[in-house]
């Protein structure tokens, strides 16, 4: 009977052993837990921009606005019959100067 509990006793320690020290432990399942959880939460974020993107794709395919405001803030471009004012912030210490009309000649 003494012999029985022993071999009982040294099956469960060599699989506590390798829950707690072998390949696949339990701080190694933990720690893999932890990087599926960031992983999850950056593909969250690219999922969002990626959405953000596709949006913006399906604007530009779909009208003129989308294009035109891209044209706009981006390069600088105006349309024939605007007026473009440029908002500048005076340097410090200096009066603020009028607002100049830089209409094209028609």
């Amino acid at each position: 009977m003494r012999w029985l509990t022993g071999l009982l006793l040294l099956a469960l320690l060599g699989l506590q052993w390798s829950l707690w020290f072998g390949e696949g432990n339990w701080r190694y399942v933990q720690e893999l837990h932890e990087v599926k959880r960031l992983q999850q939460i950056e593909n969250e974020q690219l999922r969002s921009r990626n959405d953000a993107l596709e949006a913006e794709v399906e604007d530009l395919r779909s009208g003129s606005e989308a294009v035109e405001e891209r044209a706009r803030r981006d390069l600088g471009m105006i349309r024939e019959d605007e007026v473009f004012f440029l908002p500048v912030d005076p340097a410090p210490g200096t009066q603020p100067q009028p607002l100049v009309d830089h209409r094209r000649d028609e």
